[in-house]
């Protein structure tokens, strides 16, 4: 574990001086907090939004008063892993599974840097892990060696009843990051609800095994999740366009419902550097806050 730790910290240290270098030194934006939180009342002027008025201090028969809000400085940040079977595809050392408990812990560095309240939940078709949010070092460090040590109980997915899980659990707005290979169907209303709710930023990790089959002639491919083997032609054209065309569409349609939602949306391959990825990403983060 202990070079474990001392590679996150260099990733996360290598992406921070990049995003600082390239951002007139802004990185804290990333993880600061949006959302708003009431601060007090005062009496209604022209132009007010009546959205904001508080109709029980007005009901009192001393004018009309409207809502006033101060900026929420702590941001939560939550990981919702994917910890299921699904996720063990790819070289040794560079699984999907790898590199996303690796994201996740620089990631998880990051936000306890910028003084983040930092919770973790590891999904399958159940709770395999919860971290309840806290600060600082230590909280970090044990809430890392606990995902890298997790042996999940189910090989299954179901990312609709992680999702549902996450809404039911978080309430205060914050900023979730869901790292999965999206391996599954039928989870696009809960993803929808959750980047309204939150500030959500989907993290999908692919291996190039899963886009790029080599010619091996007829070969069995074993479902780990289900534990069922159908045999395939490899080396069939016709077999791989449709096997690339079907992974090509399922990011392209991730990607799209992000888009439309107001998510962040990153495709990560397991063979590539993440921390030039996670880099873009941040620039794209600052670029939007400033913007807001």
């Amino acid at each position: 574990m202990r070079e474990l730790f001392k590679k996150l910290r260099k990733y996360e240290i290598k992406i921070r001086k990049a995003v600082n270098n390239q951002m007139q030194g802004d990185f804290h934006s990333v993880f600061k907090g949006s959302g708003l939180e009431f601060d007090d009342v005062r009496p209604y002027h022209y132009g007010d939004d009546v959205r904001t008025i508080d109709w029980n201090v007005s009901a009192k028969g001393h004018g009309t008063f409207v809502k006033t809000f101060k900026e929420d400085k702590e941001q939560n940040v939550y990981f919702l892993v994917d910890v299921s079977a699904s996720q063990e595809i790819g070289l040794e050392g560079k699984q999907k599974s790898d590199i996303a408990k690796e994201i996740t812990g620089v990631l998880c560095i990051s936000a306890l840097k910028e003084g983040s309240q930092v919770g973790m939940v590891g999904y399958s078709d159940q709770r395999e892990l919860y971290v309840k949010p806290g600060k600082g070092q230590k909280h970090g460090y044990y809430a890392i060696t606990k995902l890298f040590d997790l042996k999940p109980k189910s090989l299954k997915t179901s990312l609709d009843k992680g999702l549902l899980y996450l809404l039911g659990l978080v309430k205060r707005r914050s900023v979730i990051f869901l790292i999965s290979d999206f391996v599954d169907e039928g989870y696009e209303h809960h993803l929808k609800a959750l980047a309204r709710k939150h500030d959500l930023v989907v993290i999908h990790i692919k291996d190039k095994l899963e886009t790029d089959l080599p010619m091996l002639g007829i070969v069995p491919i074993k479902d780990k999740e289900t534990g069922k083997t159908r045999w395939v032609n490899t080396s069939s054209v016709s077999f791989k366009k449709q096997f690339q065309q079907k992974n090509k569409d399922h990011s392209a349609e991730l990607k799209d419902i992000c888009k439309r939602n107001q998510a962040d949306y990153l495709l990560i391959d397991t063979q590539e550097d993440y921390t030039s990825q996670l880099i873009k990403l941040f620039k794209i983060r600052n670029l939007s806050k400033k913007k807001a």
